[in-house]
């Protein structure tokens, strides 16, 4: 499961990399501008270990309640259905983990945000590409799934539906002063109950500002670092 899951993470990353896809594009929403460069807050973002010891206690409640309502072990064939069996069903948790890490590790974001759309690059990752529309969303089928952005409020939302009953969801939400912005990064899977998600928070830069160095590349557009004394 595993591998299958790095398989079908790598293409998809080469296909979002290598394609540009035409989308029905959404409408904006006055007063919320993700635009600029943002900066991974470690202290703020969830911890993949913590999180994933989260979700494994839900899934052993959700066994816990189904065993008691059926009056059956927890520990037996229903469990199952919820977990997986043996060695599979824990790979397909850690699985769960392993691709919402992945998806959702960048350090550093450069956001573009202008009135035909927003445009999220992130550093060693595919970029997140929203246009925008007075009309309804549409989705975009591509050879491997079925991809969508729309407004949810305030909220900015990324979906991506992969083969074999996996997803992706990225939903971007700034903070009241407009400083902070949350990313949670939400992968799910038809053999796990229970999606896993992790929450990434980001905080503006100032590319001026003393204490970080920025250089424009050909390669990944504007690089900051934290400058050391």
């Amino acid at each position: 499961m595993l591998l299958r899951l790095s398989t079908v993470l790598v293409l998809v990353l080469l296909v979002a990399c290598s394609q540009a896809p035409v989308r029905e594009p959404t409408a904006t929403r006055t007063g919320v501008d993700f635009g600029g460069q943002w900066s991974l807050d470690y202290a703020l973002s969830d911890n993949l270990q913590a999180s994933l010891n989260t979700l494994v206690r839900e899934l052993q409640r959700q066994a816990e309640r189904r065993a008691q309502a059926a009056g059956t072990d927890p520990r037996g064939p229903g469990a199952s259905v919820l977990m997986g069996s043996g060695s599979d069903g824990a790979s397909a948790i850690i699985g769960l983990a392993e691709m919402a890490d992945l998806v959702s590790r960048s350090p550093l974001l450069n956001i573009v945000q202008n009135e035909s759309g927003i445009r999220v690059r992130r550093e060693d990752d595919f970029a997140l590409d929203c246009d925008f529309h007075d009309g309804r969303p549409q989705a975009v089928e591509t050879p491997l799934g079925r991809e969508f952005c729309a407004w949810d409020g305030h909220q900015l939302v990324f979906v991506l539906t992969l083969p074999d009953g996996l997803g992706i969801r990225h939903r971007l939400t700034l903070g009241p002063d407009g400083q902070l912005l949350n990313i949670a990064s939400t992968v799910s899977s038809d053999r796990v109950s229970q999606p896993f998600t992790l929450n990434r928070v980001y905080r503006r830069m100032d590319g001026d500002a003393q204490g970080f160095s920025c250089e424009q590349t050909l390669t990944r557009g504007t690089v900051c670092t934290t400058e050391t004394d």
